[in-house]
Order: structure tokens, then sequence, then C-alpha cells
């Protein structure tokens, strides 16, 4: 088998067997694809089955010098994976990137919005359009629930359960989960529905997408991140954000004001508490209150 043989093997097994959504093996295989870059570049016939740990090596090197640490990072975590997968398929006996070292990144704190912040770009929607009417929902949906961007393009009209006050969100790796949501929340979704999304034709295949763009289409992902920065710009923001940035903001003003890190892990869908865990960092003012109020030494 040729390199495109064994990438295509592997995008089925992560998509069949692991339940990856198409971005995150998009992004594995852009990691192989840019190694098999390399390799013809210098002109290196050499197949996965037998490519070495000093090849390997080289690679690394190349692309040290192109991106910064945490990209260097996660190259070599892709590649690992691919070679971990050619073990399990019998194809290889050991992975060549086990003796190569990662490089050290520090942990990147995500930004994150005060309440007053999120209020000011809610507030600076132009709700006289239809548009502005469900950029509201939107925004309210993606900072209420603590949504990623990609789960709130593919909400649907079935996945809500106002009388029992969820929605059902559908994650990474298709995995689904409840996240409770506020009457606030229900309120914005509800007017957009029956003053905006009733009107609107409705594209075949989209009938039960619940946000939609003019064309009675699903909303891309770079809509919403369109979307945020002109509303940034608007008032004058001086922050770099993104939809993501509503969905840290939902944590950390969670644990602010006393959630717990379990519950708060449940809500984001994360699989480790140690990714929810990061909110804990945020505001170090914040753990010296709960120090002084809680500890029995204070």
């Amino acid at each position: 088998m040729e390199w495109n043989s064994y990438i295509k093997s592997y995008q089925s097994y992560l998509k069949i067997e692991r339940g990856l959504s198409v971005n995150t093996i998009d992004n594995y295989s852009y990691d192989i694809e840019r190694l098999l870059l390399h390799l013809t570049q210098n002109k290196i016939e050499i197949s996965p089955i037998n490519i070495s740990e000093e090849c390997l090596q080289q690679f690394i090197y190349s692309v040290s010098k192109e991106v910064n640490p945490r990209s260097q990072s996660r190259i070599i975590s892709g590649l690992k994976s691919f070679f971990n997968y050619l073990i399990f398929e019998d194809y290889r006996k050991d992975n060549p990137l086990d003796l190569i070292d990662t490089p050290k990144t520090g942990r990147k704190l995500p930004d994150t919005l005060s309440v007053a912040e999120i209020d000011q770009l809610i507030d600076a929607i132009e709700l006289t359009s239809n548009e502005g009417e469900r950029n509201r929902a939107m925004l309210e949906t993606l900072y209420g629930c603590g949504l990623r961007v990609s789960e709130l393009i593919t909400l649907k009209n079935s996945d809500l359960f106002f009388d029992e006050g969820f929605i059902k969100i559908t994650g990474k790796g298709n995995k689904q989960r409840f996240v409770p949501i506020s009457d606030i929340t229900q309120k914005y979704i509800q007017i957009y529905r029956e003053t905006v999304r009733n009107h609107v034709s409705i594209q075949k295949g989209f009938e039960d997408t619940l946000f939609l763009n003019r064309r009675g289409r699903q909303l891309t992902r770079a809509m919403i991140f369109t979307i945020i920065k002109n509303l940034a710009v608007k008032i004058n923001l001086n922050k770099t954000i993104s939809p993501h940035t509503f969905r840290h903001s939902f944590a950390t003003h969670l644990l602010e004001n006393g959630a717990d890190l379990r519950s708060i892990q449940l809500m984001l869908g994360h699989e480790s508490i140690t990714t929810t865990e990061i909110y804990v960092h945020l505001d170090r003012k914040f753990l010296t209150e709960v120090l002084n109020s809680f500890h029995p030494r204070k």
C-alpha cells in the first residue's frame, strides 16, 4: 500500500472505530499529509511501514522552524496516533515517535469575558433585522449553555426539551449529553422561532435545523466567528474573542459563583475532569477569596 492507502484506512478507523468528527479527522490527516509533503520535497521515498525515527526527527526539526511549540507538539501527537494505528493493524512493530520528545509548552489560559462585556456584545445586536433576532438567540444559547460552535450550528428543533428545561447536545465523537437551559435563553429562542424562523424558506434537509441563514440552510462556523468579531469591533472591545470565548466565560462564571467542577464538566461535555480544571486557574483572586472564606485556619 502507498501512503494514501494507509491514510484512507486510518481515516476510516477514526470515523468508524473511534467515532471522531470530520473536523478532528481532517486535523489528524493534515499532520500526516504535512509529513508526506516533507518527504516528497526532499525526494525521500519510504513507506510508513519502513520510515525510521531519524527520518521523522528530521521532519520534526524542519517543522520547528515554522510553527510554535504548541503546534509542534500537536503534530507529534497526531503522528504518534497514526503509527499506533499501524501497530494496531500489525503493519508495524514499533512507533518511531516513541523516543521523540514533545516540546514543553506553557498551559495557555483561555480568554474570558466579564458578564458586563457579554451584555454589551448582545446589546449591540441590531434587532430591527431578522438576523438580529437570530443572532441574539444564538449568542444567548452559546453563553447560556456553554456550547461549542459546532454544537450550536447543528442544534435542532427536536433537540429542545423546554418543558423539562434541557436541550440535547451532540458533541465530539457524536457523544450526546443533556444541558440545562434557562428561561431567558428559552425566551429568546422562542422569539426567534416565532417571529423569524417561521417565515424563512427552508431548504430540503434543513427542516429541523434551529438556526438558519438567509437561504434557509445551516449556518457555517465561519459565519458565527464573523458575527462575534463584528460585534466586538462595534463596542470597541479590546480583546481577541471567538465563539469559544463564550464557552470559557460560561464555565468561569459558574465556577466564580460556586458551581462545582464535576457539574461544569458534565455541562461542557468534557471526558476528563482535568480538561475542566483549567478554569480553576483563571481567577487567582477568586481562589484567594475561597480559601479565606472556607479554610478552617483562615
